[in-house]
């Protein structure tokens, strides 16, 4: 769920290939600094990012991010929406079970992502593609 929020400074950035996902990781590490997220949640938010980049070019054929500063008035901190025209996810569940993977990964991706953020939101339909929101806070 998320708390809402105003974002501010949008940045949106293509992912088609291995290059842009190292690009995505920049930008959200330097989104993170510049909220002074502490280092731990910097590297939550970065590897976060990395494994969503990852999964929106490898099961979703590529897309977009977009990522900015969000302040909801009461703290402030950085919210990320990839998005692909992928397959989409036939079952989220399962998707977003621990070891799951329908490719050659560990499984952790999804599940993993969601539990490095504060906020995760997955919207995702069969032959029209993966939308997953993700938000870190200051603390």
């Amino acid at each position: 769920m998320t708390a809402g929020g105003d974002i501010a400074g949008m940045e949106r950035l293509a992912i088609r290939s291995d290059q842009d996902v190292v690009r995505v990781r920049q930008l959200v590490r330097t989104l993170a600094v510049s909220v002074k997220l502490s280092l731990v949640d910097q590297t939550k938010l970065v590897t976060a990012a990395s494994e969503l980049a990852r999964n929106t070019l490898v099961y979703g054929g590529g897309g977009t991010v977009e990522a900015g500063r969000v302040d909801n008035g009461r703290r402030i901190g950085i919210r990320i929406v990839f998005a692909d025209q992928g397959p989409g996810i036939p079952d989220l569940d399962l998707a977003l079970t621990d070891g799951y993977t329908t490719g050659n990964g560990l499984g952790l991706g999804l599940s993993g992502a969601r539990r490095l953020v504060d906020e995760f939101d997955i919207s995702t339909e069969v032959g029209q593609g993966t939308t997953i929101s993700v938000t870190k806070w200051c603390r």
